[in-house]
């Protein structure tokens, strides 16, 4: 048999050609098409979100009134955030 890409001579077995790597079937099975990204709509808002909250808490922080449990609220809202982002990678 001659490989349909280069012509060189290989096993009438062969799966690939030993020259140029061409196969010389067709696949059985193809992958299946991946699915067009969606944009970044959901995580672009909740990134908004997480900014002008802790935004508002900095304001807070110069004036010296900020309340004792926003370190933590910043804390998890960052967390959440990372969380999500890591979630959405592995996928």
């Amino acid at each position: 048999m001659t490989c349909r890409n280069c012509g060189t001579e290989i096993a009438d077995k062969a799966l690939i050609c030993y020259r140029c790597g061409t196969a010389t079937t067709e696949a059985r099975i193809k992958p299946p098409a991946r699915a067009p990204s969606r944009g970044g709509g959901l995580g672009s808002l909740l990134a908004l979100v997480v900014l002008v909250v802790a935004g508002l808490f900095m304001g807070q922080a110069v004036q010296g009134t900020l309340p004792r449990d926003a370190g933590y609220v910043i804390a998890a809202l960052a967390a959440v955030a990372i969380a999500w982002r890591y979630a959405r990678r592995r996928r």
